[in-house]
Formats: C-alpha cells, sequence, structure tokens
C-alpha cells in the first residue's frame, strides 16, 4: 500500500512549475476598473 506522508515528504516542485507560477504572479493584467479609467483619460484629454 502507498504510504501517503513519505510519498509527501518526497514531493518536489518542478522548476518548470515555479516558473511560470512567477510569470503569472508577475504579469499585471488589467481588469475592467482599469479599462474604464484609461477609456475616461482618454475622453477628458479629446474634450480639451
Amino acid at each position: 500500500m502507498i504510504n501517503f506522508e513519505e510519498e509527501i515528504k518526497k514531493f518536489k516542485p518542478c522548476l518548470e512549475i515555479e516558473e511560470a507560477e512567477e510569470a503569472i504572479y508577475s504579469y499585471e493584467t488589467k481588469d475592467i476598473v482599469d479599462i474604464l479609467a484609461e477609456m475616461i483619460k482618454e475622453m477628458n484629454r479629446n474634450e480639451e
């Protein structure tokens, strides 16, 4: 039978996964609020 406690102790995350995780978390995505704020700034610039 598999001893899960022993298997968990042996576990080491893959470097590729850690690199991908860093890339994902460091990527700044825009949400709808950011997009709307940018649109409002552009509209205000065009009105001047």
